[in-house]
């Protein structure tokens, strides 16, 4: 299907090269077997003058048809605008007269928009009045307001054809421009008799009111933009985040490879030098997994997924945290990892997702930990609640960092080597959200002590 503004363009384009050959001419008009394989148009055996003309035709009625659209969408906006009815019984209350309305007026169209009528003129919203019979298209022209009192006693319009047509004495009618100063229309009023009404209170209000239109009507759009565009980013969006979420998935499995090699050569007789390029290796490929993984997490998130559990009673949850101490000790072997597990009661958890956030938490307190110090590491598991507590000595966190720890993209002070994405105390935080639990931080100028508690109430259920 084409875009209606673009055929009528190229049929315009085409009016201007008649002189052209058909084949081309047809070709400007977008005529092709897929597109209109049901129009036999035989444009091999028409005059090249014939089908410009016909090409005329079709602008004529395109414009049409995008014009209608365009009015129907300013009627619906009218009516939308909720003070409306208001303004209209205020201006027959306020003037007496028994009929307003707003009118959306072009070239050829006068339509209405919104209608209050008291005196059966029988005129709907969307109902439509020929422009040549109504002072309008002269407000349109001019710019400027017509006002009658009284039409039998008004030297310009007294015999004139259009208030004996509708039966009117009294009328009024102001422009609305919109914001952008294009002619929108009309806010206006009759009655079959006289009022007063060519005095500053009564025009005044009536350009009040169609300035309070033309604001609300550019609000309108403005919202349908800002609509718009958000719609178009929130796209956006969310194909940068599944193809974040794929590429992340595809580096896991070559990484690794990577990673199980490292782990294979620390296992062999290798020199010392040797021994730190593979331990670099190792630390790396530990790294960039933690790296994926909060990408894939963050991802996951922002395509409405949240953090999935797979909740399940761990009898032996202990095993489960030295896992994580295991792993980090071959990363770090030199450093000291303090452990005191008081694990008495079984803990109700995604033993996974909680390992994921103790190894940040460790590789934190590691990476940002003073070297000759230990990193401790408590857990306790009680009947209401179970409390795993990391702890390092190092620099105390500043307060503004602190403000937005647990938010993505959120880095405190770093050394270098140690600067990330900022998305893993946000994913750890994620995690303990998705129990039900609380994750939080205290860093004191001595140590910094992060402390997740995950409450235990499913552990009787199961």
């Amino acid at each position: 299907m084409y875009n209606t503004q673009t055929v009528a363009a190229n049929i315009r384009n085409a009016r201007l090269h008649r002189n052209y050959s058909q084949d081309y001419l047809a070709y400007k008009l977008n005529i092709s077997q897929n597109a209109y394989s049901k129009v036999e148009l035989g444009y091999t055996k028409v005059t090249v003058e014939r089908l410009a003309t016909i090409a005329e035709v079709l602008e004529v009625e395109l414009i049409k048809l995008i014009n209608a659209a365009d009015i129907q969408k300013d009627v619906a906006a009218v009516n939308s605008i909720q003070m409306v009815p208001n303004l209209l019984e205020v201006i027959c209350r306020t003037t007496g007269m028994g009929f307003a309305a707003i009118a959306r007026v072009t070239e050829d169209k006068w339509i209405a928009c919104a209608v209050r009528d008291e005196i059966m003129f029988g005129l709907a919203p969307g109902g439509e009045l020929d422009i040549e019979t109504t002072f309008c298209n002269k407000i349109r022209q001019s710019g400027k307001a017509v006002v009658i009192d009284h039409v039998d006693k008004d030297e310009t319009f007294t015999g004139h054809p259009i208030p004996a047509m509708y039966g009117f004495q009294s009328y009024i009618s102001v422009p609305i421009i919109s914001k952008d100063g294009t002619f929108f229309g009309t806010l206006c009023a009759i009655d079959p008799q006289p009022a007063k009404l060519n005095n500053p209170e009564t025009i005044g209000m009536f350009n009040l009111f169609a300035d309070l239109i033309s604001f609300h009507l550019n609000s309108i759009d403005q919202m349908a933009l800002t609509e718009t565009n958000l719609l178009e980013e929130r796209k956006i969006s969310e194909l940068r985040d599944q193809f974040i979420a794929i590429l992340g998935h595809d580096l896991r499995n070559p990484l690794g490879a990577v990673s199980c090699s490292a782990q294979l050569m620390l296992q062999m007789d290798l020199d010392e030098e040797a021994m730190v390029l593979v331990n670099i290796i190792e630390s790396s490929c530990y790294r960039m997994m933690g790296l994926i993984e909060n990408v894939l997490d963050f991802a996951q998130g922002r395509l409405g997924d949240g953090i999935t559990l797979n909740l399940s009673v761990n009898k032996s949850f202990e095993d489960v945290l030295n896992q994580v101490i295991t792993e980090l000790r071959v990363i770090w072997p030199k450093k000291i990892i303090e452990t005191q597990f008081n694990l008495s009661e079984p803990v109700f958890c995604d033993s996974s997702r909680i390992a994921q956030l103790f190894s940040n938490l460790l590789g934190n307190a590691i990476t940002h930990g003073k070297n000759d110090t230990p990193v401790r590491v408590e857990a306790i598991s009680g009947k209401d609640e179970f409390i795993l507590s990391v702890s390092n000595s190092g620099n105390k966190i500043p307060d503004a960092a602190m403000e937005r720890l647990f938010q993505p993209f959120s880095r405190g002070e770093v050394e270098p080597g140690q600067q990330g994405l900022g998305l893993g105390l946000y994913i750890a935080s994620e995690i303990a959200l998705a129990h039900e639990g609380t994750l939080r931080v205290e860093s004191t100028v001595e140590s910094t002590c992060f402390t997740l508690r995950l409450p235990q109430n499913g552990v009787n259920q199961n």
